[in-house]
């Protein structure tokens, strides 16, 4: 496996990161650099650890994992969204929520979005590939991804954040629906 096809795979495991940074984005009015920096260093953080862990799992273990890895997903991510489209009803929709960048959240959205790189993580034992390298690859990728969510999300910010805030949430839940039915039906 060559560096073209880790970087592919680095960008297509970021994706769900990027759309929760997105989501992040909205829930500040300008974000300081450390708001930018917390979904990457996470989510990059995750993405990286979750591979490094299913390659040292091998085949042992992907098979206890994959029985029940989409369950946890779709239930973080539907929690978490169900939890934003209520926040978009709020009366308090044009104020910042600045509770969105807080410990346990992060950790959730984390975990979540990268549950499927735990799988990459098992495939990557099945060829010579430096491990290490790949890992950084993905971890940064992924950093860099995130916080460019993050801006674009805010971009789009307070104009529309009670709506963005509910699509947010309808796309997490969708996220965890798919994730589901990907591991259900296909």
């Amino acid at each position: 496996m060559g560096y073209l096809e880790i970087i592919l795979i680095a960008v297509s495991l970021s994706m769900d990161a990027f759309a929760v940074s997105i989501t992040l984005g909205l829930s500040v009015k300008k974000p300081k650099i450390i708001e930018y920096l917390i979904p990457g260093i996470y989510f990059g953080f995750f993405q990286a650890l979750m591979p490094l862990i299913g390659y040292y799992a091998g085949t042992l273990f992907a098979d206890k994992i994959m029985n029940f890895e989409h369950w946890i997903a779709f239930a973080l991510l539907s929690i978490i969204g169900a939890n934003m489209i209520k926040e978009s009803f709020s009366k308090d929709s044009n104020k910042e929520t600045p509770n969105s960048f807080q410990f346990i959240k992060m950790l959730l959205l984390a975990v979540a979005t990268s549950i499927d790189a735990l799988a990459v993580g098992v495939t990557f034992s099945f060829f010579n590939v430096n491990i290490f390298i790949t890992i950084i690859i993905i971890g940064f990728t992924t950093f860099i991804i995130s916080i460019v969510g993050v801006k674009i999300g805010n971009l789009f910010g307070m104009k529309f954040k009670s709506k963005a805030e509910f699509a947010g949430g309808s796309v997490l839940i969708i996220l965890g629906i798919k994730i589901l039915i990907e591991h259900l039906f296909l």
